[in-house]
């Protein structure tokens, strides 16, 4: 249950299926499709390979993924498209950066909290995201990512905040509970026009979406 949202002074955002289009799921799915495979299957194996290659936590590459992903789900080896196909599905919503641009005129500490790896280096140098939020941490240079609830203690005390202080956005329903364990109001992102009705409502922003 979220706390009283008036002490709100931080903004934590998911990346990939919250201020993006959720790409690494599409993109793999469309991958299976292409070699006449299970996309949910390709899915789940990617989403554990991501974790056991170690490149989601920058302790493995690009490479160990990949070898991983052949392996277990019967992809040829990789090739670069591969990953374009991924990236590719990974598109900005414009009425979240507008919505990111409102909270932090009205003085709110706005931040990217992504489990994500040097692909994210890859979609600012697309997208040129990264100067509309005060910070951007990514799994990849913290070296922890979301399923280790210490990540939340570390990004409580980088921002400088109270845990109450912060509201933390993720599609992920085991993210949003682990942050809620640390007392950090968390809300689970499902669609973006009540998750902008709420925000709105909830940080007297401009009503959008």
């Amino acid at each position: 249950m979220v706390r009283n949202c008036l002490t709100i002074r931080a903004v934590l955002l998911d990346y990939g299926g919250v201020l993006a289009t959720e790409g690494f799921r599409r993109g793999l799915r469309s991958l299976a499709r292409r070699f006449g495979l299970d996309p949910e299957k390709v899915y789940y194996e990617g989403s554990a390979a991501v974790y056991e290659s170690g490149y989601v936590i920058g302790r493995g590459n690009e490479n160990d993924f990949w070898r991983l992903m052949t392996r277990h789900t019967g992809l040829p080896p990789w090739q670069p498209w591969f990953t374009q196909s991924i990236l590719r599905n990974f598109r900005l919503r414009p009425a979240m950066i507008d919505a990111v641009r409102s909270a932090r005129q009205k003085g709110l500490v706005v931040a990217i909290l992504s489990d994500q790896t040097d692909w994210l280096d890859r979609l600012e140098k697309r997208d040129r995201f990264f100067h509309e939020f005060d910070q951007v941490f990514n799994s990849y240079y913290l070296g922890i990512g979301k399923k280790d609830p210490a990540i939340f203690s570390r990004i409580v005390t980088q921002l400088d905040r109270q845990p109450e202080e912060i509201l933390f956005v993720d599609d992920n329903p085991g993210h949003v509970r682990r942050a809620r364990l640390l007392g950090i109001q968390a809300w689970q992102f499902v669609r973006q026009d009540r998750f902008l009705r709420r925000l709105s409502a909830t940080l007297n922003l401009p009503k959008r979406g």
